[in-house]
């Protein structure tokens, strides 16, 4: 058995993953609880979305209301802290992962999502405090104490904050953003990751006031110029956008058939991929966008729950499907590119096996999507003799990124290799570099996507760009999340060095495994979201009065219900 630290890890990750966000209740949990909101509150994503849009226009502003930004603000701080990595390389690894389907349960997410926004906002917003240094703060974990009584559940959501804080808004942001940049201008991934930190810490050491005034300055900028790029590749392949679509409708309760190197994926694996990419994405029901609006000026909580509405359409009814059909209509979620094989990624299992023949596409498929001891495909063990980089063996195959691996090559030391290598449990146990064509996903996949529209080659620089800005403003959103659930713990003297650890580890997640970091990720979304839906559930009653309240006061102050 290999002694390997990082597959020991990985395989404790993998469990507690199978537990919580990949479990087969999680995705209809999340979706479940903003269903029972529409319905309850009917359908306020929809009748409340005008609405939204006049208050942070500052409409109906009071310069005179408590807290520490503007509507536009709160929201532009929020937006920075879901419009990241989960826009670009998010969807690209639900479409790696689940087919086109995935977009679709993207959207449900999104669409419902909306109303699960709406309910925690408003209530963190209800619940909010001043600490010690006269900011206003609030959050689920102060719902959870001031209103339910139960410290401990408080306490648990404020430190899986904390841990998500690097989960989400910290690892996966600089993973990205490093491996995005030395794709594209060859840069290496120290060199970004230490620069940005360096800015990240500049940034966050001033606070929710700097905060948000960055947040205010590149989130309308990156939207364009990200809008710009992925138009630029939809109309280039105008003939595959209907297709694109009909893709995502048809195979949403079936699953997505095998295309090209892609094997296929079931109707549960396409569900629960884009469920949680979707969560990832527009963090709705997770609770962590509710601390950036607790500190906007409003005196309605209410009326800060309806500015929320708006995330998820941006971030994922916009952002996420245009580059969901960038992905689709330029046919890259298909095809094979030279890339280098994360052993994360990389399994060797027994027997030769062909795209091309239906029986092996379908052995392929029950061992991707349906893994388990009942697979017929077996891990391969044994020693593999390679010359000149070539493996000389007819018994054994390498899937990377669920596809079969052509064209393979070994390396070590930048040379060729040439020797013999030991596979234990169908994972290398040698030190060496493994090259050769296999699908793309995450990152890779947007940026290869980028470059098929009218900028061509350029479309990959438009992707790091986008990249660098999404994935920055989205960690400093959620260091500021971080900051304020450490405030919540251990009071404002904990929150600098929380600060210096932040920026540390936002430099070591640059150097560190991509779906490793991804692994992490989804795991500490999901200790923060199962508390957060529970709290609102809980207090649904109160939120519906609350809306009423609302209208009542409204309408008295604007007869004219403008």
């Amino acid at each position: 058995m290999i002694d390997d630290p990082l597959a020991s890890l990985t395989n404790v990750l993998n469990t507690l993953d199978a537990f919580l966000g990949s479990a087969q209740y999680f995705p209809f949990l999340l979706l479940g609880t903003g269903i029972f909101f529409t319905v309850y509150l009917k359908f306020p994503q929809i009748r409340f979305f005008n609405h939204a849009l006049r208050i942070v226009r500052g409409k109906y502003d009071n310069p005179d209301s408590k807290g520490d930004a503007t509507h536009l603000q709160a929201l532009t701080t929020a937006i920075s802290g879901t419009v990241g990595t989960g826009n670009i390389g998010g969807v690209g690894l639900a479409i790696f992962l689940g087919g086109p389907a995935a977009l679709f349960w993207m959207w449900m997410t999104a669409f419902f999502g909306m109303t699960t926004k709406f309910v925690e906002v408003t209530l963190s917003h209800k619940y909010r405090v001043q600490d010690e240094n006269g900011f206003i703060v609030g959050g689920p974990m102060y719902v959870m104490e001031r209103r339910l009584n139960m410290k401990w559940l408080a306490v648990f959501f404020a430190i899986a904050t904390v841990v998500s804080s690097f989960g989400t808004g910290s690892m996966p942001q600089s993973n990205n953003i490093a491996n995005g940049v030395q794709a594209t201008f060859g840069i290496p991934v120290w060199a970004t990751g230490g620069v940005l930190a360096i800015v990240l810490g500049l940034v966050i050491v001033g606070g929710i006031s700097r905060i948000v005034h960055v947040a205010e300055a590149i989130v309308p900028t990156m939207a364009i110029i990200y809008i710009v790029g992925a138009l630029g590749v939809i109309f280039s392949n105008i003939d595959q956008l209907i297709p694109s679509f009909v893709s995502v409708f048809r195979d949403a309760f079936t699953g997505s058939a095998a295309a090209g190197g892609f094997l296929g994926a079931s109707f549960a694996y396409a569900f629960n991929r884009g469920v949680n990419r979707g969560l990832f994405s527009n963090e709705a029901g997770q609770g962590s966008a509710p601390i950036a609006h607790a500190a906007a000026k409003a005196d309605e909580p209410v009326s800060e729950g309806m500015v929320s509405i708006l995330e998820p359409f941006i971030d994922t009814i916009i952002i996420c499907t245009l580059t969901g059909l960038v992905i689709l209509s330029s046919g890259v979620w298909t095809e094979k590119h030279e890339n280098t094989f994360q052993s994360f990624d990389m399994q060797f299992v027994e027997g030769e096996y062909s795209e091309a023949d239906p029986e092996h596409r379908a052995m392929l498929f029950q061992h991707l999507n349906l893994a388990g001891p009942d697979s017929p495909v077996a891990t391969f063990d044994g020693r593999i003799t390679v010359i000149a980089g070539v493996a000389i063996a007819d018994n054994f195959t390498i899937i990377h990124n669920r596809s079969l691996a052509e064209d393979v090559r070994f390396y070590q030391n930048d040379s060729l290799y040439s020797g013999d290598l030991t596979v234990i449990e169908g994972s290398l146990d040698d030190d060496v570099t493994v090259v050769g064509k296999s699908l793309l996903h995450s990152v890779d996949l947007t940026t290869e996507a980028f470059t098929r529209g009218v900028f061509g080659d350029f479309g990959k620089y438009i992707v790091s760009i986008g990249l660098v800005l999404f994935a920055f403003s989205t960690s400093v959103a959620w260091s500021y999340y971080g900051d304020r659930a450490m405030t919540y713990l251990l009071g404002v003297r904990s929150v600098m060095p929380y600060r210096v650890v932040y920026v540390l580890g936002f430099f070591v997640a640059a150097i560190a495994d991509t779906s490793l970091v991804w692994l992490v990720s989804a795991i500490t979304i999901a200790f923060m979201t199962l508390p957060n839906l529970f709290a609102i559930v809980m207090l649904r009653s109160e939120m519906k009065e609350e809306v009423e309240k609302y209208w009542d006061s409204f309408s008295a102050e604007h007869p004219d219900g403008k």
